[in-house]
């Protein structure tokens, strides 16, 4: 078996840290430059009252997906938080499991453009996209963000001259 390169393991690292994405039983499906696949099951405790996987769940995986896609193409010493998220929920998410990519529109400096789009896995072969989204993400610096009254304040990395 090959070990996973080194930014499999930098995204897996911080995957692993995130208790929401444990809690929904997600994982790491597929990482590279760009580009995040992950999936989760549709739990009962991750349905609504019509029996189909909760938006919440939908827009978590999406948001994650997203924001590691962006994080893929950063520097080792910058981490990734959402600055701004449109979802555009298309379908029920009806089946078994829900399937994240992300994907990096347009990459910069202080924001990075990126999409995702969620699947609702009904089957091995069969799957129905139930959720678009645009996110922006925003690059930070490690050990650099601060919550104060609810209200974010983000030191951005500068790059060296």
């Amino acid at each position: 078996m090959t070990q996973p390169d080194p930014l499999h393991r930098r995204i897996q690292a911080s995957f692993d840290r995130q208790t929401m994405m444990a809690t929904f039983g997600a994982r790491l499906d597929r990482v590279a430059p760009g580009a995040v696949t992950l999936s989760a099951p549709i739990l009962d405790s991750a349905r609504q009252q019509h029996g189909v996987a909760h938006a919440a769940l939908s827009f978590a995986l999406g948001d994650t997906a997203a924001g590691y896609s962006a994080l893929s193409l950063m520097d080792q010493e910058t981490e990734v938080m959402t600055a701004e998220i449109k979802i555009n929920l298309l379908a029920p998410g009806r089946g078994a499991r829900l399937r994240a990519t992300g994907r990096v529109l347009k990459p910069g400096r202080r924001l990075v453009v990126v999409a995702a789009e969620v699947h609702a896995i009904e089957a091995a072969i069969k799957r129905k996209k139930a959720v678009e989204m645009m996110k922006e993400a925003a690059a930070v610096q490690m050990g650099q963000m601060d919550l104060r009254r609810g209200s974010l304040f983000m030191a951005y990395k500068k790059k060296a001259n």
